[in-house]
């Protein structure tokens, strides 16, 4: 399959149109048109009844100095405005004007021009999404020139790189995300593009000539790489910038969806050395989503990773961040939701013990989140099939939950799931209630020689003093 064609297939989306009205922003660009006296373009009338320059006659063609000069701002007429003959002209003019990028380091500079390009572009998207939008192939290729001024950018640096401050001292869940100071442009461009790459009207056999290996490629260097794995280990072992991880996950997923089966083994070791070691970072939260996406959908094709996913959530546990657990524990249910039970036995002592740790913390939505486990019926079906090596290991935290768990919601669900063990096997029930009374006398002995212990050495050692 061509490059286009899987760009097209992975772009499907519907695209909030709401997002195109944000407002501007105030920081830098370092690569951008500086001068305020340029003639302002827009997609619609100005506020304030300026006159607008005539359509460009037919007679004018891409080699027209206007295409090939540096671009201007200038008032242009509406693409419905005009005639059909005079409209690609147009559109090519519109297209190149917006190729022209406004500073944004000061809200007082070109404040004007920012807007009219946003109108501009806003036209623009609206055009392609029209039934009326035909776009010719040079057309196009005004279009993608004029999205790739825009969007083939550096990026600003991250706020540890500019404050010096170490990545693990942001804190992702508090902080808002970054939006560059261009975006209310940049967002409209990317939509454009989104709109050209799943148009009806456009030919992938012309299109190519424009999408190419090359520019998906450059695409992708927006975030360091060409690779997507590559890019996830800059991530997890380098930077730990997670701009662009979650929405890179989310194309992910739709490519894993299409692996064939058997899966290949390459795709395999793509999930152990790069997929489930994104679970380790501070910043899960902001990707995560997509992440257990990700994961599931790997599960769903072969059966057989169940086990491999299982144990890697395992491996990468927090041990101190109950919000990062409760996430694990939702992405686990989701996980067993589609572990077939062959699958499920391999991992069930090691996924239980760890699951008996969380019924217990003191943390009560951990706890509460562990227990609603049991709400889910493909779960409890696998529990009942491996209730004998189950029970014994989660016998115990279910009866210390009873006796002592300080939140009440977490002592009930407690009591409903020991009541649904007691239903499922009440002969293997009492015999885990014995051996738990039994380990808890021995505990209680043991204490109680500890005590002797210590008593006969104060004893001792006041003998010695005295």
């Amino acid at each position: 399959m061509s490059m286009f064609n899987k760009i097209k297939k992975l772009s499907q989306k519907k695209f909030n149109k709401s997002d195109q009205h944000n407002q501007d922003n105030n920081p830098t660009n370092t690569n951008v048109v500086r001068s305020s006296r340029a003639t302002p373009t827009t997609a619609s009338p100005l506020p304030n009844g300026e006159s607008q320059t005539p359509a460009p006659s037919p007679s004018q063609t891409p080699n027209h100095p206007m295409f090939t000069s540096t671009p201007t701002l200038e008032v242009l007429p509406l693409l419905k405005d005009v005639s059909s003959s005079d409209r690609p002209l147009l559109f090519m003019k519109k297209a190149h004007m917006c190729s022209c990028q406004c500073d944004f380091s000061d809200t007082l500079i070109m404040p004007r021009e920012k807007e009219i390009k946003r109108q501009t572009l806003l036209e623009l998207v609206d055009f392609l999404h029209s039934s009326s939008g035909k776009v010719n192939e040079t057309m196009q290729s005004e279009l993608i020139r004029m999205v790739s001024a825009n969007i083939f950018r550096s990026l600003p640096p991250a706020h540890y790189e500019n404050t010096g401050a170490p990545p693990e001292g942001n804190d992702p869940e508090e902080e808002e995300p970054y939006l560059e100071p261009w975006w209310p442009h940049l967002q409209l461009v990317y939509e454009l593009l989104l709109r050209y790459v799943v148009s009806s009207e456009i030919e992938p056999k012309t299109a190519k000539k424009f999408i190419s290996h090359t520019f998906v490629s450059r695409l992708l260097d927006l975030l360091y790489f060409t690779d997507l794995y590559n890019i996830f280990y800059k991530f997890l072992y380098e930077t730990e910038r997670c701009i662009g991880i979650g929405e890179l996950l989310e194309i992910l997923g739709s490519v894993i969806n299409g692996f064939t089966v058997p899966m290949r083994e390459e795709h395999r070791l793509y999930l152990v050395k790069a997929i489930m070691p994104l679970h380790k970072s501070k910043s899960i939260s902001v990707y995560h989503q997509q992440l257990s996406y990700c994961v599931v959908q790997f599960v769903e094709k072969d059966y057989k990773l169940a086990d491999t996913v299982i144990r890697g959530l395992l491996k990468f546990w927090p041990l101190t961040n109950c919000n990062k657990e409760v996430l694990f524990l939702g992405e686990l249910e989701e996980v067993l939701d589609v572990t077939e039970p062959s699958e499920f036995q391999h991992c069930v002592v090691p996924l239980f013990t760890q699951i008996g740790k969380c019924l217990n913390s003191a943390h009560f939505q951990v706890a509460e989140r562990a227990l609603f486990l049991w709400n889910n019926e493909h779960i409890v079906g696998l529990i009942a099939e491996n209730k004998d090596v189950i029970f014994p290991i989660i016998f115990e935290a279910l009866e210390k939950n009873m006796k002592g768990h300080w939140n009440q919601a977490v002592h009930g669900l407690s009591e409903n799931v020991r009541r649904m063990f007691m239903e499922m096997d009440n002969d293997l029930f009492e015999e885990c209630e014995k051996q738990y009374q039994e380990n808890e006398a021995k505990t209680w002995e043991l204490l109680e020689q500890r005590e002797m212990t210590w008593k006969r050495l104060e004893e001792a050692a006041s003998l010695v003093a005295n």
